[in-house]
């Protein structure tokens, strides 16, 4: 039982961090202009960080999707998240996509991004990680 706890935890662990590397290298891509990348890692830091909680206080596989929306339905309850926060999940969302690929949403996404959309997605990127972070850290 110990040990099957301990690798539980393990697994969190990994998927937190790789929520925070994901992090820096969306801030990395913002302060470099690569503004569809720094989108596109903001919602991957996002997606990991909710994925963590879905294996440590859910104690469930997390689900094969990539929809911020969905994820955030799975804890909810753990993570209460504000309204304007909330709001900004299906549009960070996207990003899993259109951020990568032409002519999903936008022709050449590597140069279609706006600074604007990097900023606003990373500013919820890092809200969610310091929220998930407090919430980790009180199990």
């Amino acid at each position: 039982m110990e040990e099957e706890h301990k690798s539980i935890r393990e697994e969190v662990f990994d998927w937190f961090e790789e929520a925070k590397a994901d992090l820096k290298r969306a801030i990395r891509s913002l302060n470099n202009k690569d503004y569809s990348l720094s989108c596109y890692m903001s919602q991957q830091a996002i997606e990991k960080a909710l994925k963590a909680l879905i294996i440590g206080l859910k104690h469930k596989r997390p689900p094969h999707v990539h929809d911020l929306v969905v994820l955030y339905e799975y804890v909810r309850d753990l993570l209460p998240l504000p309204r304007d926060v909330i709001e900004k999940l299906p549009e960070v969302s996207q990003y899993y996509v259109t951020a990568r690929y032409p002519n999903v949403g936008l022709r050449r996404p590597s140069i279609s991004f706006s600074k604007l959309q990097a900023n606003n997605a990373l500013e919820v990127a890092k809200y969610v990680i310091r929220k998930v972070e407090e919430v980790l850290s009180t199990t």
